[in-house]
């Protein structure tokens, strides 16, 4: 078996694999998803690496770069451990291993931080036996439409679902996320983060948000973006329909928490969707949501640097942040 570092010759190939690996259907918008993560990030390109058995493409594993920005604001250089495909031919081969052992180790000789993702229940030992550690599970808050609604949100067991819900409510986000001025007013009213948080911009935002086929909305604050802007996407888990808040940004100080109340409320309200569903950030200021621990998934990391292992509360996380996409 060998493995290699992919180059730009070899795009085609590995979006041909991922699908067949992954059961993709002839819908496009799986190889626009794929091409759009790791191609135009502005974080950079995914780096890629490639098992080949007998001269034949058996295996893929990818790692989405992803930048943190520490309290007292150095910034970290980070990968997300995302998409990762076996041919089912070549399955029990130790190919996964293989792939993740030697990304781990070009990965760290590069200068990476730490590599970050949130794997399932099936997945995590493996990860674990890797040098992985489980950081903790991340808590998130609901907020229920109604009583009624809460017989959906216990069944809601299932995995959501990869595409968005359409819907009418707020406004597509991509037309809000165009008005470069009033992003820039909101990002420099925020209050510092007392944790690791992503290093957003408008060019993030707009990439994360409005560059690829999944579709988020938005809702802005009474006054306007510069006043407060929520994103937020409906996605469907088993028999419910999740309103899935991936961003909230206020400014800073008292208003903020109350426009940050205000556009949680709007969003629960007139989406229409079951629930609602938010990481449980010290910056949301959501505290009238309950929090349910067990509905959140599990970080785990693995350093690659001399790089402090931050506990659960030293991360100042957004939904967005951690969703499977």
């Amino acid at each position: 078996m060998l493995i290699r570092q992919a180059t730009e010759a070899d795009s085609d190939d590995i979006v041909r694999l991922a699908g067949d690996a992954l059961g993709w259907s002839e819908d496009e918008r799986n190889a626009e998803l794929f091409r759009w993560k790791h191609r135009q990030n502005p974080f950079g390109p995914s780096p890629v690496w490639l098992a080949e058995v007998d001269g034949q493409l058996a295996g893929l594993r990818t790692f989405l770069r992803w930048e943190w920005r520490s309290p007292s604001g150095r910034v970290l250089h980070t990968v997300r451990a995302v998409d990762t495909a076996t041919l089912p031919a070549f399955q029990g081969r130790g190919i996964f291993r293989g792939l993740t052992t030697q990304a781990v180790e070009e990965l760290a000789a590069d200068g990476v931080d730490f590599v970050f993702n949130t794997p399932n229940d099936k997945s995590r030992p493996g990860y674990l036996s890797m040098g992985w550690e489980v950081i903790g599970r991340v808590p998130v808050v609901v907020g229920v439409r109604s009583p009624a609604t809460v017989r959906a949100l216990v069944r809601a067991r299932a995995a959501a679902e990869k595409w968005s819900l359409p819907t009418t409510s707020g406004l597509p986000a991509a037309e809000v996320l165009a008005d470069r001025m009033s992003l820039m007013a909101l990002l420099d009213s925020l209050a510092p983060s007392g944790g690791l948080r992503t290093a957003v911009s408008p060019a993030f935002l707009q990439w994360r948000y409005a560059g690829g086929p999944v579709t988020y909305r938005a809702m802005v604050a009474p006054g306007g973006l510069s006043e407060g802007l929520v994103l937020y996407r409906l996605r469907r888990r088993g028999a419910a329909v999740e309103a899935a808040v991936v961003e909230l940004l206020v400014p800073e100080g008292g208003e903020g928490a109350r426009t940050a109340n205000a556009l949680l409320r709007r969003v629960r309200k007139e989406s229409g969707a079951s629930y609602l569903l938010a990481v449980d950030s010290r910056r949301l200021a959501h505290r009238s949501l309950p929090r349910v621990d067990r509905l959140g998934p599990v970080l785990t990391w693995r350093p690659l640097a001399e790089t402090v292992r931050p506990d659960l509360d030293g991360w100042d996380l957004r939904l967005g942040d951690i969703e499977l996409f």
